[in-house]
């Protein structure tokens, strides 16, 4: 049965991987740099300060927090664990990889820590900020989901390791959101700073 399923995970990563074309080439490898998301957060930065004033600066250390507890957990709990090879290290499906710019990443693939950390901090603005303005759940979503799927599209992830590294962040995103949501209204408004 596990062999079957990674059967089916190689077939719908090469699938996925095997749809590309110059544009998406140059698309999907921007989309996966974190640097070029600079103008994005700084927009989500000017959410969190119009709604939080002068304690954006809790939100911000929540995050910071957030995205290494995701990173480090993705790679200490998962890739160093399951050792899984990345498809573009994965020597009987190399000749098969179509890799943008010769860039291949880490030696292990399982999980994505791309898709853990964008749906954990999806998550969590989702909760912080979503209620706010009504755009935030479906653009951190959106941006999340495209995110991961470019790690696939690239042929650095199986389609697995996304998904698992999205229930992972996802898991981290409600919970500090909900623990961030509890000591706001019980430390912060309520003491009126």
């Amino acid at each position: 049965m596990i062999e079957q399923f990674i059967e089916w995970d190689k077939a719908l990563l090469l699938f996925l991987n095997g749809l590309n074309t110059p544009f998406l080439d140059f698309l999907m490898y921007w989309i996966s740099d974190k640097f070029i998301w600079t103008p994005f957060y700084l927009f989500l930065i000017f959410l969190i300060i119009k709604k939080y004033k002068i304690r954006t600066i809790d939100v911000l250390v929540g995050v910071a927090i957030l995205i290494t507890l995701s990173d480090i957990t993705s790679y200490y709990g998962f890739k160093e664990v399951f050792q899984r090879l990345r498809p573009c290290h994965n020597e009987s499906l190399q000749p098969y990889i179509h890799l943008v710019n010769n860039t291949c990443g880490g030696k292990y693939s399982f999980i994505s820590s791309h898709a853990a950390n964008t749906f954990a901090l999806a998550l969590f603005l989702i909760q912080i900020i979503g209620r706010k303005y009504s755009f935030i759940p479906a653009l951190m979503i959106i941006w999340a989901s495209i995110v991961s799927y470019s790690r696939i599209y690239l042929g650095v992830h199986f389609p697995f390791d996304v998904l698992c590294g999205a229930l992972v962040g996802s898991a981290f995103g409600l919970s500090s959101g909900k623990f961030f949501n509890l000591y706001y209204s019980k430390f912060v408004l309520k003491s009126g700073k």
